[in-house]
């Protein structure tokens, strides 16, 4: 009896709270009861280095689980060769950090609320970028396919100890030094659909040739989609490749009949009010993460607390590991 006048003295309280203050506090119990659930310890099925069955439990350490596969006689945890193994930080700091990140917080702000060094923040975003390519590179595009691709300037932003400058330094922002789509131009070739699924990854430098575009494009459309593209020709041989239904919009054209590339169009446009407005430029080493995090924070469509949820469930299963040294010394120009 106890129990019900509570829940009406509740039901009460929540009636009287504003649309914005429900929502606030849905949304709020919605994440900790996620959070909740994300801290407790996985069920472990097989070893993480041989998938082998045969294995025991071999003490704590650090109070988090250990053991020992019988077959190839290795010791493991939950989160070996996940990008989770050896950070000596809580899963809280982890998650706290994920929130901020897909608040579109700067580094800085980041390693503040979190309580890490900036240089520790750098490498969980791109850690985490890095084992998010494994979930877009899964991505199959179905419906009506707009593709289309957008330049940008190649940027050597960030530190030089690693590689040699190709030509003078020079402001962030400055011009190329040749007019139009040249060799300075990084192309970025992309397929969306209508329903927030999208895939997106540098092709070349310049305009693209059939197999630049083959690169990011080929087989991952579905053959009963209806392809969109303007009327740059590799786009024509590549829908005959696949088999798509082809709709060409012509030079000067916004639509042909009822399709138009404007969504892609509008992808490319928040791409680039992303990189400049809020991340203030990206090295070109680092745009294909900052694709992928394009792709997942701005459009695909679901709320930010789902989005935040699924990404911390990804990485603690997804098997990837990158050593953070490693992480400025990847090629200037990833192609």
């Amino acid at each position: 009896m106890g129990i019900t006048k509570d829940l009406d003295v509740l039901k009460q309280l929540f009636s009287n709270l504003s649309e914005a203050d429900k929502r606030a506090f849905l949304r709020s119990f919605t994440l900790n009861e996620n959070i909740r659930r994300i801290a407790t310890p996985k069920e472990i099925s097989h070893c993480l280095h041989c998938r082998s069955t045969h294995f025991v439990k071999n003490g704590k350490e650090n109070n988090n689980q250990r053991y020992l596969c019988r077959t190839c006689n290795k010791s493991f945890v939950e989160q070996t060769g996940t990008i989770l193994y050896k950070t000596h930080k809580s899963s809280d700091t982890w998650e706290k950090y994920i929130e901020c990140m897909l608040g579109k917080s700067s580094i800085r702000k980041c390693a503040k609320e979190c309580n890490i060094n900036i240089a520790t923040a750098f490498a969980w975003r791109h850690k985490i970028l890095d084992a998010l390519q494994k979930m877009m590179d899964t991505v199959e595009l179905d419906g009506i396919v707009q593709a289309d691709e957008t330049y940008t300037a190649i940027s050597y932003k960030g530190n030089h100890k690693h590689f040699k400058l190709p030509r003078p330094p020079h402001k962030r922002g400055t011009k190329a030094q040749k007019r139009g789509i040249s060799q300075e131009k990084v192309c970025v070739t992309c397929g969306i659909n209508l329903n927030g699924l999208s895939i997106a990854k540098i092709s070349n430098l310049g305009r693209p040739q059939l197999s630049d575009l083959q690169k990011v494009l080929q087989g991952r459309i579905t053959s009963e989609s209806i392809f969109v593209t303007d009327s740059l020709r590799p786009y024509q041989k590549l829908s005959l490749d696949m088999n798509l239904k082809h709709i060409r919009i012509d030079s000067g054209k916004r639509t042909k009949g009822v399709f138009n590339i404007q969504t892609v169009n509008n992808y490319h446009s928040r791409l680039k009010d992303m990189i400049i407005g809020i991340f203030k430029g990206v090295a070109t080493k680092y745009l294909n993460n900052y694709l992928v995090y394009h792709n997942f924070v701005n459009f695909s469509k679901d709320t930010i607390e789902n989005k935040c949820l699924i990404l911390i469930e990804f990485i603690r299963n997804t098997l990837y590991s990158c050593k953070s040294i490693d992480i400025s010394k990847r090629p200037c120009i990833p192609i």
